[in-house]
């Protein structure tokens, strides 16, 4: 803020140096012809010049345009045409006193007016540029705002989402297999955790979303043991890059949503590979075209949501590809880390 504050005051100073040293650098060029005397080279007029310049400059882009100009124009106008007059009745009165009254008033105000409207133009242009800017930093500040809740809004839905989703697991397994409910139970308190101090995270590193799909996997591992089998292949020859927390899990949640059941010899593969530029992420299980599955409510939450989330976070930076062939449902990611 410092830094473009002094950039603004350093600009304002050259512009206004460029500014009023023309006309004194023109006033001392020599030329013969001249018949009448140069009022600049006073130097009294040309700081009078100068300064009035300068605060009718400023008078407009600091009090008239930003207080009055949008809630009463007509008073804007009234307001600036009085102080151009004052302005230009105090240059005629230093003329005739520190130059000479060997002056034509008509062309004298004609040439001063110009000149003040000039500078009045520049103040206007540099007052609709500013506002301008002004409006568009609102407008991004809003719509930041707004991603930001709908961001916000969208990870929230992840957690009551996954639980449900776990939570059936954990009847499944209750019900075939307690003497395994308290391990699973460890691994889901390792899952809540993840959920509840890493996943309103900015980033996060893809070691830690790897170990936490990881988690997940092994709790299906249990739950469905022989009847599925699952694969998950990783090769990250960089875990150290960062990620949106929770980001891949809904791919894998989808796989096995919808990937057993009422299929013969149900298999979900899940491959992993990453490199300094990219991340790649395969879900591929077999699905059943004939089979009507009857979804609940919350059926689709989970893509449709990292499907927002990637167009939120990564806008032209993904590639996602979702296809179905021979009783066979992959999705693709791509995720460019640049």
């Amino acid at each position: 803020m410092f830094k473009n504050r002094f950039l603004y005051i350093f600009l304002h100073i050259i512009m206004w140096i460029g500014y009023t040293a023309l006309p004194l650098l023109n006033a001392f060029q020599n030329d013969s012809t001249r018949s009448r005397v140069n009022p600049y080279t006073n130097t009294t007029y040309w700081l009078y010049v100068s300064i009035t310049s300068i605060i009718l400059f400023y008078i407009n882009s600091e009090v008239l345009f930003p207080k009055i100009y949008k809630k009463q124009p007509i008073r804007y106008f009234l307001s600036l045409i009085a102080v151009i007059l004052v302005l230009l009745w105090g240059r005629f009165f230093v003329r005739i006193t520190f130059v000479g009254n060997d002056i034509n008033k008509s062309l004298f105000y004609v040439n001063a007016f110009i000149q003040y409207l000039y500078v009045f133009g520049i103040s206007a242009s540099y007052c609709f540029f500013s506002d301008y800017q002004k409006q568009q930093e609102i407008q991004r500040e809003n719509e930041n705002e707004r991603l930001k809740s709908e961001l916000s809004f969208l990870r929230s839905q992840i957690s009551p989402h996954f639980m449900f989703n776990l939570m059936n697991s954990l009847v499944s397994l209750n019900r075939k297999k307690s003497n395994l409910v308290e391990p699973v139970l460890l691994k889901m308190a390792d899952l809540l955790r993840y959920m509840l101090y890493e996943k309103d995270d900015k980033r996060i590193s893809l070691e830690n979303e790897v170990k936490y799909l990881s988690n997940y996997i092994d709790l299906q591992k249990v739950r469905f043991g022989d009847y599925v089998k699952i694969d998950f292949d990783v090769n990250a020859s960089d875990s150290s890059k960062s990620i949106e927390p929770m980001l891949l899990i809904p791919f894998v949640e989808n796989a096995f949503k919808h990937g057993v059941g009422l299929i013969e010899n149900p298999f979900i593969k899940i491959e992993l590979e990453t490199n300094t530029e990219e991340l790649r992420f395969k879900v591929t299980n077999k699905f059943s075209s004939d089979s009507k599955e009857v979804k609940d409510g919350a059926s689709g939450i989970g893509l449709n949501n990292v499907k927002r989330r990637l167009e939120l976070l990564y806008p032209n930076k993904y590639v996602l590809d979702v296809s179905e062939s021979e009783n066979l449902y992959t999705t693709n990611l791509k995720l460019n880390f640049k």
